[in-house]
Formats: structure tokens, C-alpha cells, sequence
């Protein structure tokens, strides 16, 4: 909730700059743009990326965790009851590839 605060205040403090760059003088409407941009969106963009790191890696070991817990569940299922589908099906049949084949083509060695 402060943070959201300080966007807020420091975005407002950006748009009165522009806006006294933009009614100056000597000012240009180009020049307000890119006060606003440079004071403005890309300082308060970087300061929001570091401070909501603490959240976005609560929100990956929250989804880490879950995908676990759901694969716990999945490994124990009972014997009788079907597992749940992957929605993978590489080679569109239900049966376990065949061993190994025989290699068809000699391995090419290094000339020494």
C-alpha cells in the first residue's frame, strides 16, 4: 500500500514538472515528454520492479508448492484408479516405447 502511495506522489511531482516545462517560456511540449519520462516513468518503474520482488517470490514458491502438493497427490493414487491425463501424447498410442533400437549407423571416430 506505500508503495503504491509513493508511485502516485512521485507521478504527480513528474506531470507538474512537464506541466511547467510545457507552459515555460522557453519550454517545448516535446520537453515536458521527456521529463515526465526520464524523472518520471523510468525511476518509479525500476524502484516498483525492486520493491515487488519480495512478492513475486512469494507468488513462484506459492505456485512451486502447489505443483508439488499436486504431484503428491497424482504419485498416490490408488492402484485401481486411472492417473490423470498430461495431455502429452508424442507418438498418439497408449503403449510404453520399445527397448533401444540397434544402432544403424557406426559411431564416426576422431582421425589421429
Amino acid at each position: 500500500m506505500v508503495l503504491i502511495l509513493i508511485v502516485i506522489a512521485w507521478l504527480y511531482v513528474t506531470v507538474m514538472m512537464a506541466v511547467a516545462e510545457a507552459s515555460a517560456a522557453n519550454g517545448t511540449l516535446l520537453g515536458a515528454i521527456v521529463t515526465f519520462v526520464l524523472y518520471g516513468l523510468l525511476p518509479i518503474s525500476i524502484v516498483v520492479y525492486i520493491f515487488s520482488t519480495p512478492a513475486r517470490k512469494r507468488a513462484r514458491k506459492a505456485r512451486e508448492a502447489l505443483a508439488e502438493r499436486q504431484w503428491q497427490q497424482d504419485r498416490q493414487a490408488p492402484a485401481g484408479a486411472p492417473l490423470k491425463e498430461s495431455g502429452v501424447d508424442p507418438d498418439g498410442c497408449s503403449q510404453s516405447p520399445a527397448s533401444a533400437e540397434a544402432a544403424l549407423v557406426t559411431p564416426v571416430r576422431k582421425e589421429s
